[in-house]
């Protein structure tokens, strides 16, 4: 058998078992409009490609890591010291969960000033939505895992946050603990979460995702007819160009991995006192800084309470974008929309700078 006719067979058996010709076809005919924002749209590929560097370098460090706070410090020094190239893998890991972070919030603000969120593309938006808290669990329980002492005080101001809650905040803090206090069970039960119970979930999101973006399209600015607009095809003009972004967002990781590796610190002691000047992580800062501001009782509500309710208010608006802006559903601008879009964004860039200045 000629070189060819296996290729016309594998082909064949393979469009009998998984449909190729009709993922060729759906390839060949999708079609990304071209206007002066088209730049946004690689924002989407951008965060899937820090995912993907996530998988990648977890599965590496997970051969190493132990998840026992006798050990955890220990492991993550032997691959930072002892593991050939360990250090970098370990810095590209958090690098590249922050550069996530990053391209997911400008992608999600993107979307909404453009409005790409308006039928039929609401689950669109709210799977997107979904899959940024995601990221952010994945960026709280990923940071206790090396066990320093930062992490550990980090760890327990924010699920301090917990017992907050009314009724059954105790019951959250005991259950997110494994305890009353931040110990070895913590450390197991966010490992758990961290390399099992987030991906299972944000795999399904993702996928959906994908799959919603795909069967819908790129979205175009209100205003502008999709067949009146310049396109390209995504195979091979887009996808080169995404692919373009994946190879430069790669360079900076590894450049930045190998500038400024990612520290380890001291070793997690509950004894010990807390770090001076002790904040999160900067996609946490504003809220951080926020719940600082917030005067320990507000009339009859504790502050830190007043705090977890507005922030879960903001978090359910967020999700429900697409329903509450009705205009958008009519192809009509909103100006109301866009200034709470640039009241938010400054907020959060406040409070953050704030964070870490104040």
């Amino acid at each position: 058998m000629t070189g060819e006719s296996f290729r016309i067979s594998l082909s064949a058996w393979l469009d009998r078992r998984i449909g190729l010709s009709t993922i060729k076809s759906l390839a060949a005919h999708k079609q990304v409009p071209i206007h002066r924002h088209s730049v946004w749209y690689y924002l989407g590929g951008m965060t899937l490609f820090c995912f993907l560097v996530q998988i990648v370098t977890g599965i590496f460090l997970l051969l190493y890591y132990r998840p026992t706070a006798e050990a955890a410090f220990e492991s993550v020094e032997f691959i930072m010291t002892e593991v050939r190239f360990g250090w970098l893998v370990r810095s590209i890991h958090s690098w590249s969960a922050n550069l996530m972070l990053f391209f997911a919030f400008v992608h999600m603000f993107s979307v909404f000033f453009l409005r790409a969120y308006r039928k039929p593309r609401e689950l669109t938006w709210v799977s997107g939505a979904l899959l940024l808290f995601l990221a952010l669990g994945f960026g709280f329980s990923g940071y206790l895992l090396p066990w320093n002492q930062l992490a550990l005080f980090a760890t327990k101001v924010g699920t301090d946050i917990l017992g907050q809650i009314p009724l059954i905040g105790h019951w959250l803090l005991t259950v997110a603990r494994g305890g009353d206090d931040v110990t070895g069970a913590t450390l197991t039960r966010f490992f758990g979460i961290h390399v099992a119970v987030l991906p299972m979930i944000a795999t399904f999101f993702l996928f959906s995702h994908l799959a919603l973006v795909q069967k819908e399209g790129m979205s175009l600015p209100i205003g502008e007819e999709f067949q009146n607009a310049r396109t390209m095809p995504f195979v091979p003009n887009f996808a080169l160009r995404d692919l373009v972004g994946w190879t430069l967002a790669l360079g900076t990781l590894v450049l930045l991995a190998s500038l400024f590796p990612w520290e380890l610190g001291v070793k997690a002691d509950p004894m010990a006192s807390a770090p001076a000047g002790i904040r999160p992580e900067w996609y946490f800062c504003f809220m951080f800084q926020t719940l600082k501001y917030i005067p320990g009782r507000v009339f009859f509500i504790p502050g830190e309470l007043l705090g977890i309710i507005g922030f879960s208010l903001g978090g359910l608006a967020l999700i429900l974008v697409p329903f509450l802006d009705r205009r958008a559903a009519r192809e009509e601008r909103n100006k109301l929309f866009t200034a709470i879009g640039w009241v938010v964004l400054a907020y959060m860039a406040v409070f953050t700078v704030l964070a870490y200045v104040a």
